[in-house]
């Protein structure tokens, strides 16, 4: 059954106008003003490197000695739980205050661990096995992966910290870097476009879920330990609505992950079987489908779990029921998160699924002019 041009006309069509929407939505809800700044040392006060040089772990004084840029010894206040983990040699950030601060006596006090090194020269690795197994794709992947940061710092957070509408500044983040994302790391062919169509339909939902659940739960956003700081920082922001557009943007990577691997199951479908009808593809990969929901929806739990490990076991080890924990301020956030990205793919995959044994090249198209032209495989 040979596919005809009216289908994907409409696809692309719906992408076209999910693109202009897009593109309008940034406009109207792009920031005007300048984003608040957090000033996090005060005046007459700076940020220092140091080496640590001596710690004393049985100490009854919470200090540790350590070396500046100069070569000179310092003494370093820092917490005492700090003093059984942190060891000889340890780089470490050192917040100096003037003397004019302190009544004439400088001082030192322990801020964190430098961690630098050795994240970068995990970005490397990373970056390095992706060029090296995924070579071009894998190019377009580490630009997405730029893109999507970029979006998010330029947009969606002072954005949000003006007060924009939450879901609208979620939904439109989410489709600009979908729309980047997949035509970078997967090139322009029928294929991504299904995955994206199927995505964006995801994403609605999600959204739509999304500002459901944190009203109908009474999700206030207010459980999270910097959430009194943003409120005064940024008064104007809304911190439900942050919740609310950091559960669309948590379940993104997910749900592009089973889009992207329903299209690509219907088109290998297709290639292995020439004649098959397309209720027999959107069933094949629906197979496919169910035990990618199947495996996915943990995954999902089992991500949100580990992040918020500590306050598990906190909440565990009180003396509250478990129906009262799980709907617990602290742990109602991850649970209505694990749930609404759920719900979001699981619907994603049938539509993605049925977009795809619709739009995938008939029996005839297979070796004809009008085939969709996949991206050439790279040596």
């Amino acid at each position: 059954m040979a596919i005809g041009t009216r289908p994907r006309a409409v696809v692309y069509g719906l992408l076209v106008a999910a693109l202009l929407v897009t593109v309008l939505g940034l406009v109207l809800l792009w920031p005007r003003g300048e984003l608040p700044v957090l000033q996090t040392a005060p005046d007459g006060a700076s940020y220092q490197q140091m080496t640590v040089t001596a710690v004393d772990p049985d100490s009854t004084e919470p200090t540790i000695t350590a070396e500046d840029a100069a070569g000179d010894p310092v003494s370093v206040q820092i917490a005492p739980e700090y003093l059984e983990v942190i060891e000889d040699g340890d780089a470490i950030r050192v917040l100096v205050l003037d003397a004019s601060l302190t009544g004439g006596v400088p001082t030192a006090v322990f801020v964190d661990l430098v961690r630098g090194p050795p994240m970068l020269l995990m970005a490397v690795l990373l970056g390095v096995l992706v060029l090296v197994v995924a070579r071009w794709r894998g190019i377009g992947a580490l630009l997405g992966l730029a893109v999507s940061v970029a979006g998010v710092l330029w947009f969606t957070v002072p954005a949000l910290a003006e007060g924009r509408p939450a879901l609208g500044v979620a939904l439109v983040t989410s489709s600009a870097l979908m729309f980047a994302l997949l035509y970078l790391a997967h090139g322009f062919s029928l294929r991504t476009s299904t995955a994206l169509l199927g995505t964006l339909g995801g994403l609605l939902a999600t959204g739509l879920l999304a500002a459901w659940a944190t009203g109908a739960t009474q999700l206030t956003g207010l459980n999270g330990e910097n959430a009194l700081d943003l409120r005064q920082l940024a008064p104007e922001a809304n911190l439900r609505g942050i919740l609310l557009c950091g559960i669309v943007l948590a379940g993104l990577g997910v749900l592009n992950d089973v889009t992207i691997t329903q299209a690509s199951s219907v088109w290998e479908m297709r290639a292995l079987s020439p004649t098959a009808g397309r209720w027999e593809l959107f069933r094949g990969g629906m197979r496919v489908g169910r035990d990618h929901i199947a495996s996915t929806v943990y995954t999902v739990a089992f991500a949100y779990l580990g992040a918020a490990l500590p306050l598990v076991m906190l909440v565990a080890m009180s003396d509250r029921t478990l129906l009262d924990s799980l709907t617990s301020g602290e742990i109602a956030e991850e649970v209505v998160r694990t749930l609404v990205g759920s719900i979001g793919l699981v619907l994603a995959i049938p539509l993605t699924t049925a977009v795809a044994a619709l739009l995938v090249p008939g029996p005839a198209l297979l070796s004809g002019a009008e085939a969709d032209p996949e991206p050439a495989p790279t040596a």
